[in-house]
This record gives C-alpha cells, structure tokens and sequence, in this order.
C-alpha cells in the first residue's frame, strides 16, 4: 500500500515501517560514529520502543555491545491498516541488532501488568541470568493499577490557579492564547499513581526479589523540568508532582539496593518533540523558539545525542556520577544555560502567528512531528508500495 499521514488533531495515526526503520538505522550510525562506551551489557529498557526509551537501547546495544529487553506496548499491524511506529521501530531494532551478532528480544504489552513483569523476569532468568542497567523510558497516559484493579488516568493542569498563556497549533502556525483550569486532590493523586515512581519501583524490587539485578547495578528513568516560561502547568502543575514523586522514589530504590551496591537516578533531560510534548499547550511554542537558538548556537540534540551524552558523559565516565543538589543527573545543562533561556524569554514576548516562521523554528518542529511516524525521513520513497505488515522477529 502507499502510505500517508493522516492526522487527527495532534495525533497521526498512521506511521510508515521504512521510515522508521531508516530513523533507526540514523540513529545506530550516530551512535557507532562516537566510539564504543564502556557501559552495561545486559540491559532491560522498559518503554523502548520510542523517544528516550529506544534511544536507550540503541545506545547500549550499539555503543557498548549490550544484550537488551525491550519492553513497551505497541499496536501491531494488520492487513491494510498500519502498526503504531513504535512496533516498527522495535521490529528495525531487532533487526539491526541482529545482525551486528547482539542479543535482542521484545515483550510487547501493558509494562504496568504483573502479567508482563513476570514474562519479563522469566525472560531474564532464561537469557541473561542478571542485569546490570534497567532504564525506565515509560509515557502512558493511563495506568491499571496491578494490585487495586484501578484505573488512573493523568491530567495536565496548573495547581492552585487558572493557568493562562500563549500557545501555537503546530499544523498550522497559528498562536493563540489558551487557558487551563487548575486540577483537584483526585486528579494529582491519580497523575501521580500513572507518571511517578511507584511502577519503578515495583519493577526493581520484583527484580531484586528473583536475583535478577547484578552486583552495582544501576537504574535510570527520565524526567524534566523546564524553564519558568512553562512551570506552572509543568514542574509546578500535576506532572510536577509526578516528577517529584519519581525523583524521590530514586532515593528509596538506592536504599533498597545497598546490599547489591546498586544505585537509582533519575536524569533531567532536555525539551524535545515526542507525541505527548505535542498535546501539551505551550511546550510546543516554546521547543520551536528553543530549537531556533540551540541550532544557532551548534548545541541542538535529538533523542539519540542526548542518551549517548548521558553515557559517554555521565553514566560511563569511571568515576562518580555527577549530580544536582536534589541528587538528579542533569542532561539539560544546554538547554537551560541562562543565554539560552534568556533568549527564548526574548522570543516568547514577540512571538505571533505573524512572524513565528522568521522568530521560531517551526518547520524544524514540523519535521520532527513527522519523523517520529517514519514520515519525512531523508532517502526514503514515500510513493512506493510498501508492506505495512512487518514482524518482529522475537515476538512473531
């Protein structure tokens, strides 16, 4: 079939398998051409299969010959109708590992599942014996709680206040103002219990409790935080509170990990365009001017640059890894340099639908929108008929 984006607000829901596949061959060639990493080799990444979860793993399979587990839940595809880019993603992985002679598999369903914990641990204990890195990569909106049977839904609203500024549809350029009413106790509770660290947590100790984490074994999830441009309905809002949860459950998982001298981090990491950055007013106004004065600058970083630079230099170095005062790995240096942030504050005050194209970035906004569904991906024929049903190889 020839296949073409169909957008439906700020979703496409259509992905194409080449151009995911040859994002994930650019990003192996990016990885291969910044030498080898002396990092873990058997790695379990959960939520692998887009963003910073599949950089992840690209990284650590690439960069330092690692075996990995993928863990994520994607849709697959069916005749006629085309898988969620992540399945593509992960089916071009597999492949590219493969074939370089590195272990790969995938489990594909609901990571908050006990269901899935224990397919993935029996997973560990058949091929790897024990792991040395656990990244913890997961974006879901929503979460069956494992234990209650309750489904959480997260929100994203200011805390305390309407929250009211401007912001940009990226499909067409057009900058608006938009408000946000403030959430209550339920929704903050409910944001916390999908986006914070209690999942994390169950994770490791279910690990822990099979002897499945090896000796100094490090997990690492991700986070950000932001400028002061986007914190009331960011880092001060609901998903705030999440961060701060998760940030707080590093230090507990680090406590119950003294006896393997194992350790817990989170990393702050940089503003970049993913599927949920796209939905949330404000963020995507703010990566466009953003990614205007990075790219000036010559310190613009995708997904990919990012993790590599967190193991290059953060994770790998030999020596200890350096931290914030509230103990975070902070990736985001670039981007919150105060000549950075001082510029887009600049920006923000001027920007209107008028002049966004000249002031902003918006085209490069655009593209890496497009990107993440394998559209708009350089060497690839968008005209030819291409097999939308494509397999990976562990799961098949």
């Amino acid at each position: 079939m020839i296949i073409e984006p169909r957008m439906r607000g700020f979703i496409c829901t259509t992905s194409h398998p080449k151009g995911c596949g040859q994002n994930v061959k650019n990003q192996i060639e990016y990885i291969k051409s910044k030498g080898p990493i002396n990092g873990a080799k058997k790695v379990l990444v959960i939520g692998a299969s887009t963003g910073f979860g599949l950089a992840s793993r690209i990284t650590s399979a690439f960069g330092s010959s690692a075996g990995t587990i993928g863990v994520f839940f994607e849709k697959p595809p069916t005749e006629g109708k085309t898988a969620s880019p992540g399945w593509y993603n992960s089916a071009a992985f597999e492949n590219e590992a493969h074939a370089a002679g590195l272990y790969a598999k995938s489990i594909n369903g609901d990571a908050f599942s006990n269901e899935v914990k224990q397919q993935t641990l029996d997973l560990i204990k058949a091929d790897l014996g024990q792991v040395d890195l656990v990244i913890y990569s997961l974006a879901s909106p929503v979460r069956m709680h494992p234990v209650t049977g309750v489904l959480h839904r997260s929100v994203l609203k200011p805390i305390g206040s309407t929250f009211t500024n401007k912001t940009v549809d990226f499909h067409s350029g057009k900058v608006s103002e938009i408000s946000i009413e403030p959430c209550n106790e339920e929704e903050i509770a409910n944001t916390v219990a999908v986006m914070g660290g209690e999942d994390w947590a169950m994770w490791i100790d279910a690990l822990k409790a099979q002897n499945l984490l090896a000796p100094g074994a490090t997990t690492v999830a991700y986070s950000y935080i932001g400028p002061s441009l986007t914190e009331a309905v960011y880092r001060k809002g609901t998903i705030g509170r999440a961060k701060d949860h998760l940030e707080a459950t590093a230090f507990a998982i680090t406590d119950s990990l003294a006896g393997i001298n194992g350790k817990a981090f989170v990393s702050v990491n940089k503003a970049l365009v993913t599927q949920a950055s796209s939905a949330i007013p404000v963020i995507p106004l703010y990566i466009s001017l953003l990614y205007k004065i990075m790219k000036e600058e010559g310190i613009h970083e995708g997904c990919i640059e990012q993790i590599q630079r967190l193991y290059q230099e953060r994770l790998y170095t030999g020596n200890e890894i350096p931290v914030d005062e509230k103990g975070r790995i902070r990736i985001d240096d670039l981007e919150m340099r105060p000549d950075v942030q001082e510029k887009v504050a600049k920006l923000w005050i001027e920007a209107v639908t008028e002049n966004l194209s000249e002031i902003g970035d918006l085209e490069g906004y655009r593209k890496d929108f497009y990107n993440l569904f394998g559209f708009d991906v350089e060497g690839v024929d968008y005209k030819a008929d291409t097999n939308e049903v494509v397999n990976i190889e562990s799961i098949a």
